[in-house]
């Protein structure tokens, strides 16, 4: 027997289901199953039942339709996620931090105006940070380094370091705060400094000086301006290790002075442009040796170990 004439008269009602399916049990009437009965219960035009099998032999037998499955796109995931985040970010940075920061590497010097139009001179391998939008209000700032300030009159003006605080009104100072190592100089003006050994007060040719978290004492000096200023480092009594630090500082360099006694002190200065004029600057007035290995590292050495 035909089958497309056979599932005609199914269709018609000719042949029961029970017995189409008996004949051919290997085929899927789900399909037709469901169209014939939706036809007899809505009001619509009779079902062309010549074109319903023409449809029904479109189909392919004995295969289940696949369910299609849309795959999550990860990378167009990502992208909305990036755009997300860097909206986020801006908005922040926009409307939230009003931090603003200034830094150096080594052997470099920033000069620039804070908003009150006061100048800052920042040495090398420093940063400074202040709050822009409450400026005006409180005239803080976090010095990590070293820096020169001619800060103009108004209200008080502080700078805060790990080892102590300076408060002026209007004042030229410089403020060096390594590791170990905390010097004030006033320039002009007063300044008023204040650490774990408590509050002093210094005026022009004074200075403040911790060392190791004891005071030391410092000389008066009467110098205008710092020596960095001019690319010259100076130093006053100073332990050998904090000379040794600003060489490395100023010239990127690395130097090893395990051999020698770096408490001893120092007095005088190394100039910035030139590393072996520096290096002979430091070493021969303590009479010590250095030599200039690989990849800019220096070893310092006392004359009998040479």
């Amino acid at each position: 027997m035909n089958k497309e004439h056979d599932i005609l008269k199914w269709f018609e009602g000719e042949i029961s289901s029970q017995d189409i399916k008996k004949r051919y049990p290997n085929e899927d009437f789900s399909s037709l199953e469901k169209l014939g009965f939706y036809s007899k219960h809505i009001d619509v035009p009779k079902i062309d039942a010549q074109k319903a099998l023409a449809d029904f032999k479109k189909r392919p037998f004995n295969k289940k339709e696949e369910t299609k499955v849309i795959p999550l796109n990860f990378k167009s995931f990502l992208k909305v996620a990036a755009i997300f985040v860097v909206l986020l970010t801006s908005s922040y940075f926009l409307f939230f931090n009003n931090t603003k920061s200034y830094s150096t590497e080594i052997a470099q010097t920033e000069t620039f105006k804070l908003p009150d139009n006061s100048e800052v001179i920042l040495n090398a391998q420093s940063k400074l940070e202040f709050n822009k939008k409450g400026w005006k209000e409180s005239r803080h700032l976090n010095l990590d380094g070293e820096a020169f300030f001619k800060v103009t009159k108004g209200k008080k003006f502080t700078v805060n370091t790990d080892a102590g605080s300076i408060q002026v009104l209007g004042t030229q100072f410089n403020v060096k705060e390594r590791a170990n190592y905390f010097e004030v100089q006033c320039y002009e003006g007063s300044v008023s400094v204040t650490s774990n050994s408590g509050k002093v007060i210094l005026t022009p040719g004074k200075s403040f000086r911790l060392i190791n978290g004891k005071v030391s004492v410092a000389n008066d000096f009467n110098a205008e301006t710092p020596s960095w200023l001019a690319k010259e480092s100076s130093f006053d009594n100073v332990p050998l290790w904090q000379v040794i630090n600003e060489l490395e500082i100023q010239y990127g360099i690395k130097i090893d002075a395990s051999k020698v006694n770096t408490s001893k002190t120092y007095s005088g200065s190394f100039t910035h442009t030139d590393k072996n004029i520096a290096l002979q600057s430091v070493t021969i007035p303590l009479k010590l040796s250095y030599k200039i290995n690989k990849g800019d590292n220096v070893e310092f050495y006392n004359y009998e170990s040479n």
